[in-house]
């Protein structure tokens, strides 16, 4: 699927993004509860799921226009741009998570201009380790392949995957974090405190 088509992000679903209640929330499996409600650093947990086999590759960075439901979350204006960036998140060698990361171009100023440059640097280590950090709630969805907007690198995916987002505010400027787990994804059914040891 070509990258043009998020041009016309107006003509395409999106998943449907709803604040998950708690982590008993029963429209929610059971087995992805933990991962997708977990306030935590995801990076620190998958670096934990993978044995330290952890990498990040970069799929995009650029100036363009966020999608509608983005805006919406972060209250921009129409036709503002934002720094947006695409990345796959490795573990053991495969790829589990899709994360987009959609960046204000207001908050790329003062100390948080290094955030143009991550290069291949995982963004949730820098926000967790920033003591300026808030979060607001998770908000969770059901991805199908009617909405998913995946990048074409990941191939064509057709089985139903669950993802999560949140703003996150450094120095009181806002980011939104997307984070959709990927069918390699298997740590899903262990348990967050039992198993994940590093090696």
């Amino acid at each position: 699927m070509p990258t043009s088509r998020f041009s016309n992000f107006r003509l395409h679903r999106e998943p449907a993004w709803r604040q998950m209640i708690s982590v008993t929330d029963r429209s929610v499996p059971q087995h992805w509860r933990g991962w997708l409600s977990d306030t935590g650093s995801l990076t620190q947990r998958l670096i934990d799921a993978s044995g330290g086999e952890f990498t990040v590759q970069v799929l995009e960075q650029r100036l363009q226009l966020p999608r509608l439901s983005e805006m919406r979350a972060l209250s921009l204006p129409p036709r503002r741009l934002a720094l947006i960036r695409e990345v796959i998140l490795y573990g053991r060698g495969q790829p589990w998570v899709y994360a987009r990361s959609i960046i204000p171009l207001a908050t790329l100023t003062g100390r948080l201009r290094r955030l143009r440059h991550l290069d291949s640097s995982p963004l949730g280590a820098l926000l967790f380790n920033d003591p300026s950090m808030s979060r607001a709630p998770v908000e969770v969805a059901c991805i199908s392949s009617n909405n998913a907007q995946l990048p074409s690198a990941l191939g064509e995916i057709t089985s139903l995957l669950w993802g999560r987002r949140s703003v996150f505010r450094l120095d009181q400027k806002p980011l939104l974090v997307s984070e959709i787990f990927l069918p390699a994804f298997k740590p899903y059914n262990q348990s967050l405190n039992i198993g994940f040891t590093r090696q």
